[in-house]
Formats: structure tokens, C-alpha cells, sequence
């Protein structure tokens, strides 16, 4: 069983933040696919075959927590998390097997309760700020400029997660190389706009 886990913090404060790009990728693709999250305790999840989407209804900073939830109920032999990244430009996408958390407290969470960095990250750009303090800049909202560039992301995330859902992480890489130039191209079409 595979488990994707899309980063964000709860509530409908933060729903459009910079910080909740892991939570809207999930949310895209569910509307996309009419399914449900349905809700636990520590967490909202969807089931697509034999791969759970979750959703933390903690903070950031414990996300470990609602993936320790989900562990102590489901066997997921692959792990893959969905987050934000200030150090890629807004847009860019980084896949990695493994790794270290670049100081994102959500990584860190998941890192700490499983005892290892050996799980998979879907890394999204969402670029870093210019002289806001850190915090405020990844719990803002995109900008309306920004909105053409998420929503090319969300597509593009959609696509590859159907990759990774009904092959593997491999199947996953192998598209995302063969894709990436013509999403890239979009991107940066986009920025320049």
C-alpha cells in the first residue's frame, strides 16, 4: 500500500497559503476524481486503490503526528510527501527517494516520528521571499499574478501522481523527466507574462 501525505495546516485560514501546497495538490486532484475526504482525529484521507491521501489536521510542525496515526492503522510500505519549498523558484519541482528535511518543520515532524529521512518527497517551488520574515511569507496567499502558475502546478501534479498511483516512484520519475521540459517552458512563459 502506498501513502501520499500532502503538507498544510488546517482551517480555512491558512487554505490559499504558500505553506498549504501539499493539502491543495490533494484537494485538486479528489474534486478532479469526485472523491470525499472523509475525517479521523489527526487527519482527513481519501482512498485511490490501494494508495491513501492524507491530509494532517494537525500543524505543520506535527505532522508527524497524524502520519504516526495513520502507520499505527495501515501497513504503507511507500511513502510519499507533498511540500512546499522556498529554496526552488514558484513552480519548480524537485522528486527525491530520500533526504534531508531544508529545514522544513513538517519534514522534520515526519522525519522524527518515523526515525528516519528514508521516505519519498514531492517538492513544489513556491519561491522565497524578498524581505518578508519567513513565516509570513509561506503563511501568505499567492498572488493574483501567481494564480496562473498554481494552477499549472496543480495540473501538472495531477498528472504525475496518476504516475505514481498506478505504477510506482519509478514510473513516477521516468515521466516526470520525460514531461518536464514542456512543463517548464509553460512556467516560465507564465512568468514572464
Amino acid at each position: 500500500m502506498k501513502l501520499i501525505v500532502g503538507l498544510g495546516n488546517p482551517g480555512k485560514r491558512y487554505r490559499k497559503n504558500r505553506h498549504n501546497i501539499g493539502f491543495m495538490i490533494l484537494d485538486n486532484y479528489a474534486a478532479n476524481h469526485e472523491l470525499k475526504f472523509k475525517r479521523r482525529l489527526k487527519y482527513n484521507f481519501v482512498w485511490v486503490d490501494d494508495t491513501l491521501l492524507v491530509k494532517p489536521r494537525t500543524f505543520m510542525n506535527n505532522s508527524g503526528n497524524a502520519v504516526l496515526s495513520v502507520l499505527s492503522k495501515y501497513r504503507c510500505e511507500d511513502i510519499l510527501v507533498i511540500v512546499d519549498d522556498i529554496n526552488l523558484p514558484l513552480g519548480e519541482m524537485r522528486l527525491r527517494r530520500n533526504g534531508s528535511s531544508g529545514g522544513h518543520n513538517g519534514l522534520k515532524s515526519i522525519a522524527a516520528v518515523l526515525g528516519t529521512d528514508n521516505f519519498k518527497r514531492f517538492r513544489i517551488g513556491v519561491g522565497a521571499p524578498e524581505k518578508e520574515i519567513l513565516a509570513e511569507y509561506v503563511l501568505s496567499d499567492f498572488s493574483g499574478k501567481e494564480q496562473k502558475i498554481l494552477r499549472e502546478i496543480l495540473n501538472f501534479s495531477e498528472t504525475l501522481l496518476e504516475y505514481y498511483i498506478k505504477e510506482d516512484f519509478e514510473s513516477l520519475l521516468d515521466h516526470y523527466s520525460r514531461l518536464k521540459k514542456s512543463y517548464s517552458e509553460k512556467i516560465d512563459n507564465l512568468r514572464i507574462d
